[in-house]
């Protein structure tokens, strides 16, 4: 009788599975939590300079076509607004810098 009871325990396992439960590291009920809180994940990043910007643009159009200038950079909110200017100093393109990540946007 004995053998037939610790069969049934190895076959079902025990009456909680750790790893699935409430509180537990993974299963439905886990949602992963940012160390340090979300203040201090934004309190670290610092915006980027307009010449971080200029430089951004740069070396972004130069691998494009080395013929195209930046020109001025100006100050939109969250993000850098670049001018490309073609050999005839006419503006043909705006791109947008953002400030925290430096990715760039396409304006127009």
């Amino acid at each position: 009788m004995q053998k037939s009871g610790t069969a049934f325990y190895f076959l079902t396992g025990p009456p909680s599975a750790n790893a699935c439960g409430y509180g537990s590291s993974g299963g439905k009920d886990y949602v992963p939590q940012r160390q340090g809180g979300a203040d201090n994940y934004m309190a670290e990043k610092s915006a980027i300079s307009p010449e971080q910007a200029r430089e951004i643009v740069a070396n972004h159009i130069n691998k494009l076509n080395p013929d195209l200038k930046v020109g001025n950079i100006n100050d939109a909110g969250s993000f850098f607004e670049a001018e490309i200017l073609s050999k005839d100093k006419e503006i043909i393109q705006l791109l947008g810098v953002d400030k925290f990540s430096g990715r760039l946007m396409l304006l127009n």
